[in-house]
């Protein structure tokens, strides 16, 4: 199943979880500080909540999780072959998570993944070749 990603900056963590959490009627699938992220059921909806009170209130980037790494690499090939610029990142740690992604920035400058999530982390800390890439704003 794959589903949309939303990742939110917020101003405090804990008041976003205890919104998001009646919003949704579910609880986190990952907490830890300054970071939440709900795997909603209903509708299909991977919700990514960032502490970052400079910029709370703006969403961080959106995404498309899917199942596999496989997945990610049929996306990297058909996204190229549109004639668009992804960026690939492997084994990457990210949102205590290590994954295999694809970035690609939307006309507006909206940055967009299409990731996988290959085991979870205790680490927050983001190792990337492209800074440009949103989730930079992560850690």
């Amino acid at each position: 199943m794959s589903r949309i990603q939303l990742a939110l900056n917020v101003g405090n963590v804990d008041d976003a979880v205890e919104f998001y959490r009646k919003l949704f009627g579910t609880e986190p699938a990952k907490r830890r500080p300054g970071y939440a992220n709900f795997a909603i059921a209903e509708p299909p909806l991977k919700l990514v909540l960032i502490e970052n009170a400079k910029n709370a209130g703006s969403f961080n980037h959106l995404g498309v999780e899917v199942e596999t790494a496989d997945e990610v690499k049929i996306a990297n090939d058909r996204l190229q072959s549109m004639g668009l610029v992804p960026q690939t990142e492997d084994n990457i740690n990210c949102c205590y998570a290590k994954q295999d992604k694809v970035w690609v920035i939307d006309p507006d400058g909206a940055p967009w993944e299409i990731y996988t999530v290959l085991e979870h982390t205790e680490s927050m800390a983001r190792e990337s070749r492209d800074e440009q890439t949103a989730c930079a704003q992560c850690g």
